[in-house]
């Protein structure tokens, strides 16, 4: 039985194009080490800087002050019924401007809700109260006096909240101090997130004394939720640090350098939450400064926009490099950095010691003058006897009697 070929079964496969590699991201390169940037190596290039600002921060607090709202220093606070408008805020303001009464430049109007405005001054005498209520209901059409509402705020009420915030946020840095210890059981954790907590208040609180913003019960609210948010992405990188660290002796890596692929691993983590809660709070933050002009989201807005960004800097440069330096003064990382040290050098000198054994010297000439220098065996065409061996021999092919007679 014949069988008949045709030209389409002689026609030779077409070459399988082998399926491109995905190329790896940038956050998968950061993770797994192929790109690394040395954080905590240049930790003291970010503690220059968070000096700076620091120091900026304190004399801003020192010449500068904070710009205490009524609640904390005193004042009389006047409530105005009228339908709220763009124009409302500067037109009470004026009004009360216009009385011309002595240090009574800081005038603050909030609106509540679409029928309510309040107007913060400092204490007013009894005549000073008389005037003001008046010149309160004349701009908000004639009302009548009575339906101005005053209530007096003493600087001594002012004081005893101040102190009872100063007592809870003392209170909440020993409970952080001691949750951390126990969950990470390493108090030298607790010590740097304290720091880094402590960086984060201090930094924002001084950017109100510079921009001159009221600091108000809602200023109070937004300094503690930025404290929470820097401690939560602090535990983030000291967490992916126990990690990195729980068998530290067993590797060729230092604490220092285990801390730093710890920060390179949740660095893109980290900067995704920073822009995700940036975001929101600087819409609020432009809303209540821009468009409203005051009231609670202009004092709420700025402390969490500014406690938010140095929380996600402090987290990377002061907290991890902090703790890496603090666990490098230990005898017993001391003695790890030393081994590894000490087996690094060990290897450098077999590899020189290999590298020179496979020179040969070559001599130019004969006595005291003549030159020599060392030539790698390749480039003569010499070959080592463990060369020779490991090389696999051949045996030629001979040809049979009957063959060599033809």
């Amino acid at each position: 039985m014949s069988t008949e070929t045709t030209a389409a079964d002689n026609k030779p496969d077409a070459p399988v194009t082998p399926p491109k590699a995905k190329k790896a991201s940038f956050a998968h390169k950061l993770y797994t080490g192929e790109i690394e940037y040395d954080f905590v190596g240049k930790r003291n290039r970010w503690y220059i800087v968070s000096a700076v600002l620091l120091g900026i921060s304190i004399l801003a607090l020192s010449i500068l002050r904070l710009n205490l709202g009524i609640e904390f220093k005193g004042g009389a606070d006047f409530t105005v019924p009228i339908t709220v408008t763009a124009e409302t805020p500067d037109q009470l303001r004026g009004a009360v401007e216009a009385l011309n009464l002595p240090d009574n430049d800081d005038i603050q109007v909030i609106s509540v809700g679409e029928g309510q405005a309040r107007v913060q001054t400092r204490s007013l005498s009894v005549e000073e109260v008389t005037a003001v209520k008046q010149a309160l209901a004349t701009a908000a059409g004639g009302i009548a006096v009575d339906e101005v509402g005053y209530s007096l705020i003493g600087a001594s009420w002012g004081s005893m909240i101040t102190q009872q915030a100063l007592i809870a946020l003392a209170v909440f840095l020993v409970l952080v101090s001691l949750l951390i210890w126990a969950y990470f059981r390493n108090y030298k954790m607790a010590i740097a997130a304290i720091v880094a907590l402590l960086h984060d208040l201090v930094i924002t609180i001084g950017i109100y004394a510079l921009v001159g913003f009221t600091v108000t019960p809602a200023t109070l609210i937004g300094v503690l939720t930025i404290l929470g948010y820097s401690l939560y992405d602090t535990v983030v990188v000291f967490d992916k640090v126990r990690e990195n660290v729980a068998d530290l002796k067993n590797t060729r890596l230092t604490y220092s350098e285990a801390a730093n692929a710890a920060v390179n691993q949740v660095l893109i983590r980290s900067i995704n939450t920073t822009i995700i809660g940036v975001l929101p709070v600087a819409a609020l933050t432009f809303a209540g400064t821009f468009i409203l002009g005051t009231g609670p989201l202009k004092d709420l807005g700025l402390a969490l926009l500014v406690g938010m960004i140095a929380g996600a800097y402090s987290s990377i440069f002061i907290a991890a490099p902090l703790l890496a330096q603090l666990k490098e003064a230990e005898p017993e990382m001391r003695e790890h950095r030393e081994k590894l040290a000490r087996r690094a050098l060990r290897h450098s000198a077999k590899e020189a010691s290999t590298a020179k054994s496979k020179s040969v010297l070559i001599a130019d000439g004969e006595g005291p003058l003549a030159e020599t220098a060392e030539v790698e065996p390749e480039r003569l065409g010499l070959v080592s006897a463990s060369e020779l061996a490991r090389q696999s021999r051949t045996q030629p092919n001979r040809s049979t009697r009957a063959q060599r007679k033809k």
